[in-house]
């Protein structure tokens, strides 16, 4: 296989948040976007960041929650509410975390 195979341009994934307190409090499940993949900077900087500093982890996050045409949700002086925002960051990081090879057939 050659590695030019192996590129293509990040394409947008659906993320849900259905917690069922989520729910129960905003009355349906909440979504957003994460691209598929990413470049070497931006997961190191998540790679780097100190566990125990939040802010910091949510520095990163909030530039990778996307709505569904790629935009960031995150910006100038808009923000989430923060039980949806610790959802949201489990779930970024739970994805950018799973190691499971983007070529392997399903």
């Amino acid at each position: 296989m050659k590695l030019k195979q192996l590129a293509s341009k990040p394409k947008l994934i659906k993320q849900i948040i259905d917690d069922a307190e989520i729910v129960d409090k905003y009355g349906e499940t909440v979504e957003f976007y994460l691209y598929d993949r990413y470049d070497m900077d931006t997961l190191m900087k998540l790679a780097s960041v100190d566990s125990e500093n939040y802010s910091a982890i949510t520095g990163v996050v909030e530039d990778l929650i996307l709505d569904e045409n790629g935009d960031k949700i995150i910006v100038d002086d808009f923000s989430l509410p923060l039980d949806i925002m610790l959802k949201a960051v489990e779930v970024v990081v739970s994805q950018l975390g799973n190691m499971a090879s983007q070529t392997t057939a399903k």
